[in-house]
């Protein structure tokens, strides 16, 4: 059977010198891995470590306060010093928010974090299309075999097709090394790639 594959935008760029936003796993079947994560001024330690310093010079405060008759200021200090907690909670619960994409032999997988919900999705490399949702600055949407998932939330919007491009130049190396009828389809023009699938 033959296939034949038309080019689209952005589908053979250039492959680019380094990976920008991904990596080599070390391992040596030579997988690649992208972990797109938020960017947080403070680990989730740090923050209990400043919200412990913060309460106990808060609370030394109210004392000397209360030991001199203002016993006001003690409760609206407990006060402060609670919602001060929830609002770090609320940041500490998607300050782990990130997005891991792995790339290995015969198997593409992309892993959500969004706070405690974790979705996990599985492709075969040799079917995952690579697409903006909407416009190039949207989310990517990785698709195959009845399955979706949608990532780039942390990178940069005019970052996104560059990493779209990576995305797809790293699925058609590993394509290329996975059967030699690919590897030869990348001698192809340019404009229409010939494909021979074996039955």
């Amino acid at each position: 059977m033959t296939a034949f594959i038309s080019s689209a935008p952005g589908l053979h760029a250039p492959p680019p010198r380094h990976l920008q936003f991904g990596s080599e796993s070390g391992s040596a079947d030579g997988s690649l891995q992208w972990l797109l994560k938020r960017n947080c001024a403070l680990a989730p330690r740090q923050l209990l470590t400043f919200y412990a310093s913060l309460c106990a010079v808060s609370l030394a405060i109210a004392g000397l306060f209360w030991s001199h008759g203002a016993v006001l200021v003690m409760p609206f200090a407990g006060l402060e010093m609670l919602a001060v907690g929830a609002a770090l909670l609320i940041y500490a619960r998607h300050a782990a928010d990130s997005e891991l994409i792995r790339l290995r032999p015969g198997r593409l997988t992309v892993r959500r974090i969004n706070g405690p919900n974790v979705e996990q999705v599985e492709f075969a490399p040799a079917w995952v299309r690579v697409e903006p949702e909407t416009s190039d600055r949207s989310l990517i949407e990785l698709s195959g075999q009845g399955r979706r998932i949608s990532v780039g939330r942390f990178v940069r919007p005019e970052l996104r097709r560059q990493l779209a491009d990576e995305l797809r130049w790293a699925l058609r190396r590993w394509q290329g090394r996975s059967t030699p009828a690919r590897a030869s389809a990348h001698d192809a023009p340019a404009d229409e790639l010939e494909l021979k699938w074996q039955p």
